[in-house]
C-alpha cells in the first residue's frame, strides 16, 4: 500500500514568497488525512495535483493562529460547492472552544462536521494501522500525531506451499492472511508453514510546534519519518527556548537519538531559505532533508529502502530526486 507525505506548507508563523504555513497531507491507499490547516492551505491544494478533495478528516496539533487559519475558509468552500459528506475535525482540548469563535465565520454549513478532542496517549485504531497522540513541548494545548502500522505477515513461500501440495486458489490467500485451512485429504496446513517471519509495518512521526523533547524521541524510535519543525538555528537558541520551538540542530538530536531513517525539517522561519537549516541538521544527523512546497516524501515498505524526496511531486513537471 502506497504511503506518503505532500508538504502543503512549510512556513513557520507567516507565509513567505517561496513558503506557505502550516499543512501537510498523508496520503496512505485512498485515505487523506489532512495534518494542520493554515492560511491558505486550500489555495495550495488547488495549486498541486491533488485538488481540492473532500477530505474526510482533518487533524490540528494547537491552536496558534498558523495552524488553522485556513480552516473557516475551507469549511465554506465545501459548503459552496454543495458538500454533503460529513467531516471531523480532531484537535487537543480547546478545540469545541475554538469553533465557537471559528462558526461566526464560515456559518451555515451543507454537512455535519463532528469536532474529537484528543488528550497525549490517546488512540484512533484504524485496522491495519493506527494513530497515535504525545505530548509535546509547545507550552500551550499540543499535541504530536504517530502513524504506526501494525505488523505483516512473512512473504508468502510457493514453493513450501507446493511441497505440502497446497492448490493455487483461494486457500493460499486464507494462509497469507493468518488462517489455517484444511486440505481435501484431511490435513490442517497452518500460515507458519508457507509464512516466512513476520514483516514490520511503516511509522511516520508529525511533532506540530515543539521544543525538543524526550517524549518525541521515545515516540519516533526507529520510525521511517519524522517531521519536526525547525523555526530557528543554532545562533537563535536562546529565541527557540523562551518560545518553545526547535533549532535544526536540536531537532536533529532528537532524530539521533530516536534513529529514524528520515528527518525532515519543516516551520521554517521567514529569516532562512532552507540550505543553512539543512547544513546545520546534516552535521548531527546526515538523513536529513528541508522540503519544500509542494514536495512529497515516499515511504515505501522498510525492506524496500528508505523514504525518499521527490521534489514538486504535486506539481506538473516535476524532477525526481532521491
Amino acid at each position: 500500500m502506497d504511503l506518503d507525505l505532500v508538504f502543503l506548507g512549510t512556513s513557520g508563523s507567516m507565509p513567505t514568497a517561496k513558503r506557505a504555513p502550516t499543512a501537510l497531507l498523508v496520503r496512505r491507499g485512498g485515505e487523506r488525512l489532512l495534518f494542520d490547516c493554515a492560511e491558505g492551505t486550500q489555495r495550495q491544494l488547488l495549486r498541486s495535483a491533488v485538488g481540492l478533495v473532500e477530505l474526510p478528516e482533518i487533524f490540528l496539533t494547537h491552536y496558534h493562529a498558523d495552524h488553522y487559519l485556513g480552516l473557516p475558509g475551507m469549511l465554506k468552500t465545501f459548503a459552496v460547492r454543495g458538500r454533503t459528506l460529513p467531516i471531523t475535525i480532531y484537535g487537543p482540548p480547546g478545540l469545541q472552544e475554538l469553533f465557537v469563535a471559528l462558526r461566526r465565520i464560515f456559518g451555515r454549513l451543507t454537512y455535519r462536521y463532528e469536532l474529537v478532542e484528543l488528550r497525549p496517549g490517546d488512540v484512533l485504531e484504524r485496522g491495519d494501522y493506527r494513530l497515535a497522540t504525545f505530548p509535546v513541548a509547545h507550552g500551550v494545548s499540543a499535541l504530536g500525531y504517530a502513524l504506526v502500522e501494525e505488523t505483516r505477515p512473512g512473504r508468502f513461500d510457493v514453493e513450501a506451499a507446493d511441497a505440502l501440495g497446497v492448490p493455487p486458489g483461494p486457500e493460499r490467500g486464507t494462509l497469507q492472511g493468518g488462517d489455517p485451512v484444511t486440505l481435501p485429504d484431511g490435513r490442517t496446513i497452518t500460515p507458519d508453514s508457507v509464512l516466512g517471519p513476520p514483516r514490520p509495518g511503516r511509522s511516520i512521526v508529525i511533532t506540530g510546534d515543539t521544543a525538543p523533547a524526550r517524549e518525541i524521541v521515545d515516540v519516533a524510535r526507529g520510525a521511517e519519518l519524522l517531521v519536526h519543525e525547525a523555526t530557528f538555528c543554532e545562533e537563535e537558541r536562546d529565541r527557540a527556548a523562551e518560545t518553545l520551538h526547535s533549532t535544526a540542530a536540536g531537532a536533529a538530536e532528537i532524530a539521533r537519538a530516536a534513529e529514524v531513517r528520515l528527518l525532515a525539517l519543516t516551520h521554517i522561519s521567514n529569516r532562512y531559505f532552507g540550505p543553512e537549516v539543512v547544513r546545520e541538521a546534516r552535521e548531527i544527523f546526515p538523513q536529513t532533508i528541508v522540503p519544500r512546497d509542494f514536495d512529497v516524501v515516499e515511504v515505501p515498505f522498510p525492506e524496500r529502502g528508505p523514504p525518499r524526496l521527490l521534489k514538486g511531486g504535486v506539481l506538473a513537471g516535476r524532477a525526481d530526486e532521491p
